[in-house]
């Protein structure tokens, strides 16, 4: 109020591009709904469209480059945090543990980073191998940590960089989507590099020959063998 900036008395509020932080003040009472008039973007399930929305995205090398005839990511991004949140998509509540390890209640709306990150995720599962499926959420939480704890030249957070741009040449798709009352539901999806093939791993189809499991499951028995000599002290 000093410096004539707009300011609200009970809620921290923090908004980016890419979401909006609610916290502090009243936010740390537990038992505290917060009103549908704190938001910008989300609306609660009961004040949501009654009918839903179908939209189609695009991902190209991990990113979004089309969504509903929009091209321009920036502008991707605040169209689905517009149109997610008015389906009940993106509110976020969770407790934080702050740089000094004390926690705290912060509430977030973040419809776009929601739907985005929900589809790129399963676009992963499709075109990444399953080592990187395991592994790369792993290097997904240290890099979070680095940037929270304000390490984004720290070196490890570069090779976290470097891991996750080598892994999304593949992440190559596109989605047709329904929202709806908080659901985020995929009605199709298709991807030019993905790793599904149905006509060698469906059980309805002769790809391989089961056979050829035989000799590689005696192998992978092997270290079972060896820890039976030992004895189990769990059986």
């Amino acid at each position: 109020e000093k410096y004539g900036i707009p300011y609200k008395a009970g809620i921290g509020d923090d908004l980016t591009m890419w979401c909006r932080s609610i916290g502090s003040g009243e936010v740390s009472n537990l038992t505290m709904r917060i009103p549908q008039e704190e938001f910008i973007w989300y609306k609660y399930p009961e004040n949501a469209a009654d009918k839903p929305h179908v939209m189609e995205i695009e991902f190209k090398e991990g990113l979004p480059v089309y969504c509903d005839g929009i091209t321009d990511l920036a502008q991707i991004v605040h169209y689905l945090n517009k149109l997610g949140g008015e389906h009940a998509i993106g509110k976020i509540d969770m407790f934080e543990d702050g740089m000094i390890a004390l926690k705290s209640r912060e509430v977030y709306e973040a419809p776009a980073a929601q739907i985005i990150l929900t589809l790129h995720r399963d676009l992963e599962q499709l075109c990444l191998t399953k080592e990187q499926v395991q592994f790369k959420p792993q290097v997904e939480r240290l890099w979070a940590y680095m940037v929270y704890h304000g390490g984004w030249w720290h070196p490890v957070k570069v090779d976290c960089d470097a891991f996750i741009a080598s892994s999304q040449w593949a992440v190559n798709g596109r989605y047709v989507v329904e929202l709806y009352k908080g659901n985020i539901m995929i009605a199709e999806r298709e991807s030019s590099t993905g790793l599904f093939a149905p006509e060698i791993r469906s059980l309805a189809a002769s790809g391989f020959d089961q056979k050829d499991s035989g000799p590689a499951t005696k192998i992978h028995s092997l270290q079972y063998k060896i820890l039976a000599r030992r004895g189990l002290p769990y059986l």
